[in-house]
């Protein structure tokens, strides 16, 4: 952090985009959820949370599973360690700026 607490280049990109933001607040509340709960729980369409959770998969933060129930395909997301990790320096460093503007 620079002397004034305002570097914003310390905040992950990779969790700041904000679909990818409700997803993490969303799993870091949850063991698992599966790709229509969390539809339904940050809006979207299946292409564009598909693409936001590539983008979490490929970082390390979100661990994606590909089943079938009753020959219905089912996606299973949850958070690794790493995302939760991720997750929880995220949050620090947005409690630190807040701080710093006070």
């Amino acid at each position: 952090m620079d002397e004034n607490g305002y570097d914003y280049r310390e905040i992950d990109d990779v969790i700041h985009g904000r679909v990818r933001l409700a997803v993490m607040a969303y799993l870091s509340g949850a063991d698992a959820a599966d790709f229509n709960e969390l539809k339904a729980k940050v809006g979207g369409t299946d292409g564009n949370l598909s693409v936001h959770l590539r983008k979490l998969e490929d970082a390390g933060y979100v661990y994606v599973r590909k089943t079938f129930k009753d020959r219905k395909p089912r996606t299973i997301c949850r958070l690794t360690a790493k995302g939760r990790d991720a997750w929880i320096s995220y949050i620090d460093r947005l409690q630190a700026l807040i701080e710093t503007s006070r």
